[in-house]
């Protein structure tokens, strides 16, 4: 019996030697020592033995055992260690090749021109309000010396959340004149920008959805001398030291008297080209005195008080000052287009 543990032995370790992976060692380690194993059935046969052979047999028998299950153990991690090997050797990174470069985010052109134009009013000293964009018509419209029949209240132009037509998605931000005059007293000086919803249909112009700009000026003595030269700093600011601006008259129900305010063709610098269309001038924004209704409203004494109004359109501002000629540009986040703004 002891040559036939030997032999075991030798045998087990030799083939140990040449194991090339783990499903190899593993039938080795059945071969060996498993249930029906070699060194199994060596151990099935001590029955046979004398009672003072058995102890010697036995020991033998687990030396032998623990040479082999030592042999195994130190293959499987020599096979670990060279299959981490060859894994970290087909993962291996050259760190010596360039990686590869990450994007940085910029604001979206819209948010350019709008924070510009924020940052040049609040050089004058106007003070930035956020409203809300669920509005009541009777902040909308009604406060605003819009009449009951006017088309603007049609449910073709605004979007009503209500079926009785009393709640809606504002259409301007010019409700913040209205709520900032109940709650303050003045001198006031203030400035809404947010997004506005009117049911346009969208084409190069016009969006469903746009951003806008609504400034309010209140106090003793404010004249239209004011208004003009407010609007001519901001003008300037904006689009350039050299344009030009130029006052229209127009009607809008809650100022009086009350303008359109043009700027010198940024294109051609007022000479007239295709951009204005050959007048050398651009409509940028409606403005005009504060309706005294709408003081009134407010809760202002009209023979105490003046003040001054203006509303613009940051989409069409942004289009003049970046020379884009389709407002759906901006929305359709086509990364050609909005990284020419970095």
């Amino acid at each position: 019996m002891k040559e036939q543990l030997e032999k075991i032995r030798q045998e087990a370790l030799g083939a140990l030697d040449g194991v090339k992976d783990a499903g190899e060692l593993d039938a080795l380690r059945v071969r060996f020592l498993g249930k029906k194993g070699e060194l199994t059935g060596v151990l099935k046969t001590m029955g046979k033995l004398s009672a003072e052979e058995r102890p010697v047999m036995g020991q033998a028998a687990n030396n032998v055992r623990a040479a082999i299950e030592e042999k195994i153990e130190s293959v499987r991690a020599e096979l670990k260690e060279k299959a981490m090997e060859a894994r970290l050797e087909a993962e291996a990174i050259d760190v010596t090749i360039p990686g590869t470069p990450v994007q940085l985010g910029h604001r979206h052109p819209m948010n350019k021109a709008l924070d510009e134009a924020k940052d040049i009013f609040i050089s004058m000293g106007f003070k930035i309000l956020d409203g809300p964009e669920v509005e009541l018509a009777d902040y909308n419209f009604t406060k605003l010396n819009i009449a009951e029949n006017h088309p603007s209240r049609d449910r073709s132009d605004t979007f009503y959340v209500t079926d009785d037509e009393e709640v809606l998605l504002r259409t301007q931000t010019s409700p913040m004149q209205i709520r900032y005059m109940e709650k303050h007293k003045p001198p006031l000086c203030m400035l809404a920008p947010g997004r506005v919803f009117r049911k346009d249909e969208a084409d190069a112009t016009h969006s469903p959805m746009f951003h806008q700009i609504e400034g309010l000026v209140v106090d003793e003595g404010i004249t239209m001398a004011d208004l003009k030269g407010t609007l001519d700093s901001f003008a300037k600011q904006l689009f350039g030291t050299e344009t030009r601006t130029k006052f229209r008259p127009h009607h809008f129900p809650f100022t009086e008297p009350s303008a359109e305010m043009d700027v010198s063709c940024f294109k051609c610098g007022g000479k007239g080209c295709r951009v204005c269309k050959g007048s050398g001038w651009i409509e940028v924004l409606g403005c005009g005195m504060v309706h005294p209704h709408v003081l009134k409203v407010g809760g202002l004494d009209t023979e105490k008080y003046t003040g001054f109004a203006f509303g613009m359109g940051v989409e069409r501002a942004a289009m003049l000052k970046y020379g884009v000629d389709d407002i759906r540009l901006f929305y359709e986040n086509d990364m050609r287009f909005i990284n020419q703004f970095k």
